[in-house]
């Protein structure tokens, strides 16, 4: 099993799925700087790794990540440099997750604060514990959101929850998290990883080729584009004539379910 960042995160690769987890639970698992500059790292070795389609993100000890590790602010923001590395590291960390080829899950529970909000927001989809709380809170320490996490935030729950939940700092139970759309789907907590392993599945079950390209159609669409252009148009047309849409219609007129073969780099 891959480990990064002094072993606090570890990637595990199990056939068609990768399982990376934030392994700090003394710390409730808070993300320190290293943990930031191996996120790019961790997404590269996912994306490389033939046969993996989809990233699980999880945290031990019954919690995701209950924000940056406030031990070490005192230390790494000592200089204007050192805060200038501080947020390259969380802007490229989270950049990497959040613009990888392949999708991801985040399966959350306990606390979900701050840093630990920003890498359950920079992943496709959320799936979390019905007693998880989750907020961002840097109204609570005097510092502002970089624009990347903001961005994050914004695309997920629209301006005006942006502004409640960045503006008070607060913690939102998740039930409330899931009306704002912080997250997707709520479970009981002993449920929660066979709902996560669920979902997994029917991502893997998929066209890859589909999934992949509809990451970058909503990224495009998330960056204002509304109308095809000459990329976009040539990526719908190629899709015709791939082999995942031979094989979807095959299955579809023979009443089957489709076995999907395209695991290619786009």
């Amino acid at each position: 099993m891959p480990t990064f960042a002094d072993g606090a995160l570890c990637l595990d690769f199990a056939g068609d799925r990768a399982t990376l987890t934030l392994d700090r639970p003394a710390r409730r698992n808070a993300l320190n700087q290293a943990m930031w500059l191996a996120l790019a790292e961790v997404a590269a070795a996912v994306d490389a790794e033939s046969g993996v389609k989809v990233l699980i993100v999880r945290g031990s000890g019954g919690h995701f990540a209950a924000g940056a590790d406030i031990a070490e602010f005192e230390a790494v923001f000592a200089t204007r440099e050192g805060i200038g590395r501080y947020a390259a590291a969380v802007h490229d960390g989270l950049a990497a997750l959040s613009t990888m080829a392949k999708p991801s899950i985040a399966a959350i529970e306990g606390f979900c604060i701050g840093g630990g909000m920003a890498m359950a927001l920079a992943c496709d989809i959320r799936l979390a514990a019905d007693d998880a709380q989750l907020g961002i809170t840097p109204a609570k320490l005097g510092i502002t959101y970089n624009m990347f996490d903001t961005r994050l935030l914004v695309d997920a729950v629209g301006a005006s929850a942006a502004r409640d939940l960045l503006f008070t700092g607060r913690i939102a139970p998740a039930a409330e998290a899931l009306v704002l759309g912080l997250v997707d789907r709520l479970f009981a907590p002993a449920e929660l990883a066979d709902a996560v392993n669920a979902k997994a599945g029917v991502l893997c079950a998929n066209s890859q080729w589909s999934i992949r390209q509809a990451k970058r159609m909503i990224r495009r669409a998330l960056d204002g584009q509304a109308f095809d252009d000459a990329t976009t148009r040539a990526i719908s047309i190629e899709s015709f004539s791939g082999p995942d849409f031979a094989e979807g219609r095959a299955a579809f007129l023979e009443k089957r379910p489709p076995a999907f073969g395209w695991d290619g780099d786009l």
